[in-house]
């Protein structure tokens, strides 16, 4: 009988009067039961984090980072569990959900890291003007109040993190809410923090449905919203409370350039090779999975074969095995879903060169040329092991086509000329540039995040910090400076 795994309700565990089955996308079969927590619940853990505000504000930041440190070390010493839990709820390849528990436990450890040289405060003389004789600004940087974190399903354990660990950072108490689909991830973290010292309260995790959202987001006491999901939900969720201070990382259709002077056999080797493992980890369901490919029409000919080898060398199957490359989607409404566009584009003439083809919730690697600009998935976030391909002429061209989409999160280009490099720089209209590389790639200490449909605001653990929290000036007077 599968386990029930309670959640966590103002830092204890807690039981509700009905859970959730969490099934495994590939075999279907119970991986777990999560108690979701009832209305009474859920305002009490809310109560609670609003009530410790101001005391967890004041947390010395020894505190705060001794328990981000405890929750890095806990996940290296749990990381095999860990990533089963991860490749059992969401269908990940456990070679991609050990990595994901790696990238946890840096984020906690940054945050930790951050922590203890946050908010050491900016001074500034304001004696540059006669007015400001013997005055000086001292800016630090204060919570604005209790986080509401809603996370994905595609990064279960990851993207909890980069909601929590940057929240206690600056000593922001924050309320969870996993993705009922992957909620396991995250209720694991509410385990190990429930390990350390942190002020009761502080910290919640709630597995609630989503049509429980709107109440969350709408309560007044949760000042703070950090969303990473659809732009559908995400933008109906700013336009419903336009006087929070929200965070919405939502997603994009990646693209990778490939300029003319990436020419060479080696070079062409390395693009392709990337292309083909990025645009079908995690099964496609990353918001910077390559999804276009945008390729100089100097090289395109060569370039497009050595594309589809690598795409149909991913080995395909059971996420627990460890040769697999690419699982299910998370569900088999989610593979149909891809399955429709890629029949929609065929049918209005796009060439396929590869996969196509759908068992259960897993859809094979697929490769489409002279894909129609109007058709969906030209237009909108494939979330799935598809990657388009098309030729320009000439770098100008190559920009403008990346950015005729209402996304703008990362892209990646593949040029040695570093003028270019900087010239895309400049032109596209992204949050971030990988330049010798597909757009999929992420440091988590780095600033993440979008433009366009792909969002508002940043995460990264440093930038999220900064987006938790605002700059409060005071002024001494009188100073013999």
């Amino acid at each position: 009988m599968a386990a029930t795994h309670a959640f966590w309700l103002a830092g204890r565990q807690a039981t509700g009067e009905e859970t959730l089955d969490v099934t495994s996308p590939w075999d279907g079969r119970l991986v777990g039961k999560a108690a979701v927590p009832t209305e009474a619940q859920v305002e009490e853990a809310v109560a609670a984090a609003h009530a410790v505000r101001d005391e967890f504000a004041a947390t010395p930041a020894h505190v705060r980072a001794a328990a981000l440190d405890h929750v890095s070390r806990r996940l290296v010493e749990r990381t095999e569990e860990i990533a089963r839990l991860i490749s059992a709820e969401n269908g990940k390849p456990m070679k991609w959900a050990r990595g994901e528990v790696g990238r946890a436990v840096s984020v906690f450890r940054f945050a930790a890291e951050e922590s203890r040289r946050f908010n050491g405060g900016e001074a500034q003389r304001l004696d540059t003007d006669a007015g400001g004789a013997g005055r000086l600004a001292l800016t630090r940087r204060f919570p604005r109040g209790v986080v509401l974190g809603i996370a994905p399903f595609n990064f279960p354990l990851n993207l909890c993190a980069h909601k929590i660990a940057p929240a206690i950072a600056v000593g922001a108490p924050i309320i969870l809410k996993p993705a009922p689909a992957t909620p396991l991830s995250g209720l694991l973290i509410g385990e190990l923090l429930a390990e350390t010292e942190l002020p009761v309260g502080s910290w919640s995790v709630l597995p609630v449905a989503n049509d429980r959202m709107p109440t969350l987001v709408q309560d007044e006491r949760l000042p703070v919203i950090s969303f990473t999901g659809s732009d559908k939900v995400g933008f109906a969720i700013m336009d419903s409370v336009p006087r929070k201070h929200c965070t919405l990382e939502l997603g994009g259709n990646g693209a990778a350039v490939v300029l003319a002077d990436y020419a060479s056999e080696k070079d062409l080797d390395w693009a392709a090779t990337r292309i083909g493992t990025f645009s079908n980890y995690q099964g496609g369901q990353s918001c910077i999975s390559v999804q276009r490919v945008v390729a100089d029409a100097s090289l395109y000919e060569r370039l497009v074969p050595k594309i589809v080898a690598a795409v149909e060398a991913q080995v395909t199957g059971d996420p627990s095995d460890d040769a697999t490359d690419v699982g299910p989607l998370v569900s088999e409404d989610a593979a149909k879903r891809v399955e429709a566009w890629v029949d929609e584009a065929v049918q209005a003439g796009a060439r396929l060169l590869a996969g196509g083809k759908r068992d259960g919730a897993s859809y094979a690697p697929t490769v489409l040329a002279d894909v129609p600009a109007d058709v969906t998935i030209s237009c909108e976030e494939v979330f799935g092991p598809v990657l388009t391909l098309s030729q320009v002429d000439g770098e100008d061209a190559a920009f403008d086509t990346v950015n005729d989409s209402k996304y703008g999160l990362q892209a990646g280009v593949f040029t040695h000329d570093v003028q270019a490099a900087f010239r895309a720089h400049r032109a596209l209209e992204v949050g971030g540039v990988i330049v010798g590389d597909v757009p999929s790639y992420r440091a988590d200490q780095m600033p993440y995040g979008g433009v366009k449909q792909s969002g508002v605001g940043r995460e990264g653990v440093r930038f999220a910090m900064d987006d938790y929290t605002y700059e409060r000036v005071m002024v001494f007077t009188g100073l013999a400076l």
